[in-house]
């Protein structure tokens, strides 16, 4: 059965407001503290989900502290009130240290998990069985999805972004960021056509 994905939430960095911000520029220490605190879970949602099933533990806590470090480095480059929101930019950081790992090594594929045993007196077995299937279909796919694709979809499907959003995040055009959506979604439709004929 696929892993469970850490708690899902808003990509805004929350407890944060331009004063802090604004701080943590400066390079003021209880400001950038902050910050880090504001940004971990939003960060480490979305390197988990990018590293796909295998790797993630470690690579996803190790991935994690090297992002937060690279936004903390180019706050100084961040421009309050500028095209992206903070948490917009903050994730575009996030984003590319993820692709850059993606593409500097290749992580070992995890083999299929064997689905979980159920409870006894479980009263729908047979919906249990059919959701852990479908999980770990979508998950499968994910995995099989090209770096900056699996980026665009994450950013959308996880973290809500808008389009425009994503296409700032991953520096590309709005075309580009609709046709990766597209082929992420098709592969994820080819992955559960399969498991349905499988059944």
């Amino acid at each position: 059965m696929v892993e469970a994905a850490p708690r899902a939430g808003s990509a805004a960095a929350d407890g944060l407001d331009a004063a802090v911000v604004a701080a943590a520029r400066r390079g003021e220490p209880w400001a950038q503290r902050r910050l880090i605190a504001a940004l971990q879970d939003p960060v480490h949602r979305l390197v988990w989900r990018m590293l796909g099933t295998a790797g993630r533990d470690h690579v996803a806590q190790d991935l994690t502290q090297e992002a937060l470090v690279r936004i903390v480095r180019a706050l100084p480059g961040y421009v309050e009130g500028g095209a992206a929101k903070f948490s917009t930019w903050a994730l575009t950081i996030a984003s590319r240290t993820a692709i850059d790992e993606l593409r500097r090594r290749v992580l070992p594929t995890a083999p299929p998990q064997a689905l979980a045993v159920l409870p006894q007196g479980d009263p729908m077995p047979d919906l249990a069985l059919e959701r852990a299937a479908i999980g770990d279909a979508i998950a499968a796919a994910i995995d099989e999805l090209a770096p900056e694709i699996r980026a665009t979809f994450v950013l959308r499907a996880y973290h809500e972004l808008e389009y425009h959003e994503i296409a700032e995040a991953l520096d590309v055009d709005l075309g580009t960021v609709k046709s990766r959506l597209f082929r992420a979604r098709a592969a994820l439709q080819r992955r559960l056509e399969r498991l349905r004929r499988d059944d």
